[in-house]
């Protein structure tokens, strides 16, 4: 894909979807930032919550990383293309993830060990 053609496709997206997705294309590949990092960035820091709704509308989760966002506690957080694929690319990158169970749930999450 060339880039005027992202541009093209990009464009239908808000203001502010934008500043995300230009933000979190510069995070480097093996390292995370957080919802929180990002939204200080755009100069909102009180939006980290608006800023992963921006980042599951991301139309090109390949080539605008947004798998590298994650909570300010080192878990994941969630990944549009699931968090089974999150874990995986993290991994790719060099990133060693650890298990942990959820405080009165069922279930297993991941972090990133720091």
């Amino acid at each position: 894909m060339k880039q005027r053609d992202i541009d093209r496709l990009l464009r239908a997206y808000s203001f502010f979807e934008r500043r995300v997705w230009k933000v979190t294309s510069t995070i480097p590949a093996g390292q995370t930032r957080t919802y929180q990092w990002v939204a200080r960035r755009i100069g909102n820091p009180r939006a980290a919550r608006a800023v992963g709704r921006a980042l599951a509308k991301n139309p090109l989760p390949v080539v605008i990383p947004c798998h590298r966002v994650i909570r300010k506690d080192g878990s994941l957080g969630g990944y549009s293309l699931g968090r089974k694929k999150k874990e995986v690319l993290l991994t790719k990158e060099g990133l060693q993830l650890t298990e942990f169970r959820k405080e009165g749930k069922n279930e297993r999450e991941s972090k990133v060990v720091q």
